[in-house]
């Protein structure tokens, strides 16, 4: 069966081997990331989804905030290992910081206080679904793309030097670049172990 959406995801994979030689113009990047988290869907249409595009030195510095909070907690002996994965990531045009806006989930917990339990849950699906959303655009363009999550480690350094507002929580990092490695095949589960299926139309 043909289907252009399932031909388009089925490009998303781990890309580390990231680098600059990229086709898409910086405007053309950042529009393609806007317009995913855009379409992306949330609980009542939240759009809690908050989301900061570092390009360039601006997504190298958010690297080193990591570096420099790795090499205070890793041993220096056993730190290289540690050093080669962050430039890896450092190693791209860019970085997508993924941020959920807790202010807004909060204003939901108190218009509709019977699912006040849920909002927070809802709002780490939605998240997600905005990730999965972005880097399958990315990928589908062309763009290769990993996703990290190094938080808390950077999140107090990365508000300040951005500008991040109180009530954005960090929760995921999306290094992405030109594809400079051939991405393995992915693996699947026997299909009996993860779906089951009853009834007939």
């Amino acid at each position: 069966m043909n289907n252009a959406l399932i031909d388009a995801i089925s490009k998303r994979r781990s890309q580390y081997a990231l680098g600059k030689n990229v086709s898409l113009s910086q405007l053309e990047l950042s529009e393609l990331i806007k317009q995913a988290v855009k379409l992306a869907p949330s609980a009542f249409n939240s759009q809690s989804a908050r989301v900061v595009i570092l390009f360039g030195q601006q997504s190298d510095q958010f690297w080193q905030i990591v570096m420099d909070k790795l090499r205070a907690i890793v041993p220096a002996d056993k730190f290289a290992p540690t050093e080669a994965k962050v430039n890896s990531f450092a190693a791209g045009v860019g970085t997508i910081l993924f941020y959920e806006d807790q202010d807004t989930i909060a204003a939901l917990q108190q218009q509709y206080p019977s699912y006040h339990d849920q909002f927070p849950i809802w709002s780490e699906q939605g998240s997600g679904i905005a990730q999965f959303a972005v880097w399958s655009a990315l990928a589908n363009a062309g763009i290769g793309a990993n996703l990290q999550h190094y938080n808390p480690l950077p999140d107090a350094d990365a508000a300040k030097l951005w500008d991040i507002p109180p009530s954005w929580k960090l929760r995921a990092m999306m290094p992405f670049g030109s594809n400079e490695a051939t991405i393995a095949d992915k693996t699947f589960l026997d299909d009996r172990v993860r779906f089951k299926e009853f009834g007939s139309f």
